[in-house]
């Protein structure tokens, strides 16, 4: 049985490739209103395609597949089938349920959709985590510092922290400690069965090392890239310091140039060639 974050491990350094490929497949995205459900089937099939020797992961986002009803689900199905075995799959879901709800949620993605991973929000602690991460095999990645504008509203609030010395120190004696720092730690805690990651996007490339002090090893993955404008050189720096990083780029791939196979294959192979000059593995 190979934990998850040792495979996640071993392929990047196995295909020299931190790129993620996620897949929001909107129709907006192709250009018309009129896109039909098919036509999207078929771009997603192009982008797996143009891809998959790049990239280490894909991340299907299923706010995208959900909007299709049953219909949509049943493209997902077909996707999982799709993809090549030696890559590793995240469910892009952001589930954070407890009880029977997370343990059903898990199921549905670990069982019935077979995802290698999934992502969670941790907002209701360790009850909305443990369901995810029994299995060592099947990886979480927890929602600590996203790439969002609002993220600052509840994870840049300061918070008082526990100190093994002092039950609980005083804000004003322990500046700046912030919900993202006590998010990071706690996923060190829960990685008991080495499967636990962690989301921080590149949006804010001055919190990826400070959480990265925090999580010296776990995995990060990192949104944010390309049409959100983050930072790609210091994802690279401070997202493989000590441990690896997925860059997770949507839009700027899988509907980049004329959506052509050329036009996505030759995006990723950019943002690939410049993430292999700022960091050669």
């Amino acid at each position: 049985m190979k934990p998850f974050n040792l495979r996640l491990s071993k392929l990047i350094k196995s295909k020299r490739s931190h790129l993620c490929v996620g897949l929001d497949m909107n129709p907006e995205a192709m250009g018309s209103s009129n896109t039909t459900l098919d036509e999207l089937k078929k771009h997603s099939l192009k982008v797996i395609d143009a891809t998959s020797d790049l990239a280490s992961a894909f991340k299907p986002n299923l706010a995208f597949f959900e909007r299709w009803g049953s219909e949509g689900f049943k493209w997902l199905e077909e996707l999982m089938d799709y993809f090549p075995d030696d890559l590793i799959i995240i469910g892009d879901a952001k589930r954070g349920d407890i009880g029977n709800t997370a343990k059903q949620y898990a199921y549905s993605l670990f069982t019935h959709f077979d995802f290698d991973a999934v992502t969670l929000s941790p907002y209701m602690g360790k009850d909305s985590i443990t369901p995810f991460i029994d299995n060592p095999e099947k990886g979480a990645f927890i929602l600590c510092r996203t790439s969002n504008p609002s993220a600052v509203d509840l994870q840049n609030q300061q918070i008082n922290i526990e100190s093994s010395d002092q039950t609980v120190q005083r804000i004003d004696e322990i500046p700046n400690e912030m919900l993202f720092d006590k998010t990071a730690q706690l996923c060190v805690e829960w990685n008991k069965n080495n499967n636990v990651g962690i989301v921080v996007g590149a949006t804010a490339p001055q919190e990826i090392s400070r959480i990265r002090s925090h999580a010296p090893s776990l995995p990060f993955l990192i949104p944010g890239i390309g049409a959100q404008g983050g930072d790609l050189t210091q994802s690279m720096l401070d997202g493989n310091k000590n441990g690896d990083a997925l860059i997770n780029i949507s839009r700027g791939i899988s509907f980049s140039g004329d959506l052509s196979s050329k036009a996505i294959r030759n995006a990723a192979k950019d943002y690939l060639s410049q993430m292999r000059e700022i960091i050669d593995i």
